[in-house]
């Protein structure tokens, strides 16, 4: 499967439009990834822990839109949109929504 943040895949004629698909996933960050999350703070650096959770919840999220995709037929995606959101009490949890087009090429 072709996923592509653009609206056309170089090289390929886009023979159909099968319609908008979604991935969305919400992770919630535990109290231990915070707790080191906020020494780094102190210390600087990057928290590795929240770039893991992150990467996690951005692949869920792609992998969903992938198979809802695969199932209307498509065999791209183009137009591929990644939002990222805070929820829940505190923003102690993450949301990711992919979307795009699934089309035939």
């Amino acid at each position: 499967m072709i996923v592509t943040t653009t609206n056309t895949v170089e090289g390929k004629h886009i023979s159909g439009y099968l319609g908008i698909v979604t991935g969305e996933t919400i992770i919630g960050a535990n109290l231990f990834k915070d707790l080191f999350a906020s020494i780094t703070d102190l210390v600087g650096g990057r928290s590795s822990s929240y770039e893991k959770v992150l990467r996690e919840a951005k692949e869920t999220a792609l992998r969903e839109m992938e198979q809802k995709a695969a199932s209307l037929g498509a065999n791209a995606i183009v137009g591929v949109d990644l939002d990222y959101e805070t929820l829940g009490k505190a923003n102690g949890m993450l949301m990711v929504t992919a979307s795009g087009t699934a089309v035939k090429i």
